[in-house]
């Protein structure tokens, strides 16, 4: 059995560095930085243009312990979008049941699980809630770069490095892929090709801890326009939540309180 164990982790060694060195060389000879500009611009652009789309993901944040561990956290999720002013968020993991709601003016945090529920005032475009919730209350969405209303210059701004990778194929749909670098983070983003230029996956490593952790989001059941339905953006509270005030909120994030970011 060890010897069979040997071999077998010789082999995925072998085929990994054969992986690599062929990316390596790919990426240097085959990069085209003009192409992957104009596919991310169209892509933001059709992003911007879309005044209502909804989507479902799949992300997995990955994290690193104290022991130099690392380890992934899977969720699932829905999101309704109606620009400027109108998200409807869901999302499901081992340690959070959440909803997401925000009205043009108010922004609601509804913790399905612990039934309690937080409303901040904050009028204003997607984009200005995006920055609000940072800023303010310490509570960024993730992945939220895809929604803002220019995601191209939000994310190429401070980008040093670009690789055309070619096609992929995320939950069956065909995508161009391309990778980035910026001083703090290297992120890869995958684009449906036709005419619906929809980011499929989004991929973004931090580069200020040598073991690079990341955040993952997959997006399937993109729907665009009529197609996406019509969505209340109303908080309901249906279940007798009780308010509580944003700051005592419990942690509604896709990590286990054991798990929470310090030093390292």
């Amino acid at each position: 059995m060890r010897s069979v164990r040997g071999k077998l982790a010789r082999g995925v060694s072998a085929s990994l560095l054969a992986a690599a060195v062929g990316i390596s060389s790919a990426g240097v000879a085959g990069a085209d930085e003009t192409d992957a500009k104009n596919l991310l611009k169209a892509m933001s652009d059709y992003m911007a243009s879309t005044e209502a789309f909804s989507f479902n993901f799949n992300s997995d944040l990955e994290v690193v312990t104290t022991e130099d561990q690392k380890l992934a956290f899977a969720s699932s999720g829905t999101m309704a979008i109606s620009r400027p002013d109108k998200v409807h968020a869901t999302r499901t993991g081992g340690f959070a049941d959440v909803e997401f709601i925000f009205d043009g003016t108010t922004v609601t945090l509804f913790g399905k699980s612990a039934n309690v529920y937080a409303q901040a005032s904050a009028p204003g475009s997607i984009d200005d809630l995006i920055d609000t919730l940072r800023d303010t209350y310490r509570r960024p969405i993730p992945g939220a770069d895809l929604l803002t209303s220019d995601v191209y210059d939000t994310l190429m701004a401070d980008v040093t490095d670009i690789k055309d990778l070619g096609s992929g194929v995320i939950n069956g749909v065909e995508c161009n892929h391309f990778a980035f670098r910026a001083p703090t983070v290297d992120w890869q983003i995958w684009i449906a090709t036709g005419d619906e230029p929809y980011p499929c996956r989004f991929r973004i490593a931090s580069k200020e801890l040598t073991t690079s952790p990341q955040y993952t989001v997959d997006i399937t059941d993109w729907k665009a326009g009529d197609a996406a339905g019509a969505t209340d953006f109303t908080f309901k509270n249906t279940t007798d939540a009780r308010e509580v005030d944003v700051a005592n909120l419990p942690d509604l994030d896709e990590l286990p309180e054991q798990y929470t970011p310090g030093e390292k």
